[in-house]
């Protein structure tokens, strides 16, 4: 009877502490974060993962500062839940921080179960999830809580490229907590209850006198339009949850998979015949890329990537015939689908992700060259520029190319040319490869003969020049005579097109000079 009791002791001690685990900081303060629009750190993991598939790590962790009264406060898990669990089935690590505990601060002893989820998921191969919510460094640990982040700092770039690291900000994170979200591969925020920068709107005053919120400073609009950090937006807690969980379907586990095939009643030879008169007849008239990304998709989903940072660019996936791919795309109808600093930045970061994680790239190209103007040259575009070219040059995975319409000068070169180890390179019959736009061309190929002719025939001239110029070199033909372009295609077979090219890369196999690594134009 005795050891009975004692057992049913041991048991009745266990339940007591798993409880005071989960009650985190209390009834009061999760209504607190409920009345905020937030869910609790427990709520978050609960949504994320399949029902019932949650492994809790490090339960009873409590942390080891004696000093400012904290000796008296050492509640079990120490603020944050850490363990692992499946989405559709498929293992990830997750770690989330439980604001209605010390603020969610980071400790030595929290920061612990971070990198212990980290080292195993590096070891089991499987994603590692954040979702963040916290108020920084725990001050009453000093230095020890900086070492904490240091550790996390160094996994997520070891992790980098190995497998997928994504970030949801679902609350504050600012100060030197930002960077753990900066290095992984995406950042999920919520519209009304996330903002993350380094530097808050108080101190930002007492030293440059600028008077700002922080959802103005580091609001969720702000990082996914204006600086481009975060990745995508959602309305809530849930939606973002939901969306993580659709991102995931579209990535492997780690950078030795391939992406997860889905089966697809979508025909691989299914046409679009709205794509034969996408392409406007005026050549200056712009269209939505985006209409062609749907149609040529299965089920014409398309899941964007950074849909409201540098829209001259347009990133993300799609899958054909069950496969994920990554799509870059030139925007015609957002600033005519130039490159610039912040587009070149976008997709040089995305087809990295892609290389990383073995997932074919396909480009739809219509650009007009790289903006013009000293704000651009003095931001570097040179530098940014080349940053998208390092990246399609280096990257293995098979990649295609379609022209669409305009392909001019050094942008050419850089949307995914034949020259830089791209496998197929399809054009649309209004295609126009060129050193630049038949009006520039002709400027300064004729600028002599028009310069001499009377006044009041030059127009007259300019403009013959100009439509000669544009019958002889604003087409595919010139480029596929010189095998730089593999075929010109209709465009209502692009799909089928892509599917076949990407059946014969499936066992692609390229490898880069032996190196430790590049160094690419930062």
């Amino acid at each position: 009877m005795t050891q009975h009791r004692k057992h049913h002791d041991r048991i009745e001690e266990l339940r007591k502490l798993n409880a005071e685990a989960e009650a985190g900081g209390g009834a009061e303060r999760r209504e607190r974060e409920h009345k905020q629009g937030k869910l609790s750190a427990r709520e978050r993991i609960d949504l994320l993962l399949d029902e019932g598939s949650f492994e809790e790590l490090d339960k009873f962790v409590r942390h080891h500062c004696a000093d400012f009264g904290m000796a008296d406060q050492r509640p079990p898990g120490d603020g944050f839940v850490t363990g692992y669990g499946r989405i559709r089935g498929r293992l990830v690590y997750v770690f989330a921080q439980d604001f209605t505990v010390f603020g969610g601060s980071l400790s030595e002893a929290n920061a612990g179960k971070i990198t212990k989820i980290m080292d195993l998921a590096m070891r089991a191969g499987a994603p590692v999830i954040g979702l963040n919510d916290s108020g920084g460094a725990r001050i009453q640990e000093g230095v020890v809580s900086l070492a904490g982040y240091a550790e996390i700092f160094l996994r997520n770039t070891l992790a980098s490229g190995v497998v997928p690291q994504i970030s949801a900000i679902m609350g504050p994170c600012a100060g030197g907590a930002v960077y753990s979200p900066a290095i992984t591969d995406f950042i999920f925020m919520t519209r009304d209850t996330s903002y993350m920068f380094v530097t808050g709107p108080d101190v930002i005053k007492t030293v440059t006198h600028e008077e700002v919120t922080k959802q103005e400073l580091g609001g969720a609009m702000t990082h996914n339009a204006t600086s481009g950090v975060a990745h995508f937006i959602s309305r809530d807690d849930a939606e973002c949850l939901a969306m993580i969980r659709e991102l995931l379907t579209y990535l492997p586990s780690n950078n030795l998979e391939d992406p997860p095939r889905r089966e697809t009643t979508d025909p691989p030879e299914r046409a679009s015949a709205a794509l034969n008169s996408l392409v406007p007849e005026d050549p200056q008239k712009p269209y939505d890329i985006k209409d062609a990304i749907h149609a040529i998709a299965d089920d014409g989903e398309f899941f964007e990537v950074q849909e409201h940072y540098a829209k001259n660019m347009v990133v993300g996936f799609v899958r054909l015939d069950g496969r994920p791919i990554g799509i870059v795309a030139n925007q015609p109808a957002f600033l005519a689908g130039v490159l610039d600093i912040n587009a070149s930045v976008k997709g040089a970061r995305f087809v990295r992700f892609c290389d990383a994680f073995n997932i074919p790239l396909i480009t739809f190209e219509d650009v007009p060259g790289f903006l013009p103007g000293t704000q651009q040259e003095f931001g570097g575009i040179i530098k940014h520029g080349a940053k998208l070219l390092f990246a399609f040059a280096e990257a293995t995975v098979p990649k295609i190319t379609v022209i669409t319409r305009k392909a001019y000068g050094g942008a050419y070169c850089v949307m995914a040319s034949k020259h830089i180890r791209t496998d197929i390179n399809y054009a649309w019959p209004t295609a126009e490869i060129a050193v630049m736009g038949p009006e520039g061309a002709v400027g300064i190929v004729y600028k002599r003969e028009i310069d001499r002719a009377p006044e009041v025939d030059r127009e007259k001239i300019r403009r013959e020049k100009i439509d000669d110029f544009r019958e002889r070199f604003a087409n595919p033909y010139v480029a596929a005579e010189r095998g730089y372009v593999d075929a010109v295609i209709e465009p209502s077979q692009t799909r089928a097109k892509l599917i076949a090219a990407l059946r014969s890369l499936e066992n692609k196999r390229d490898t880069n000079p032996r190196k430790k690594h590049g160094n690419i134009p930062l």
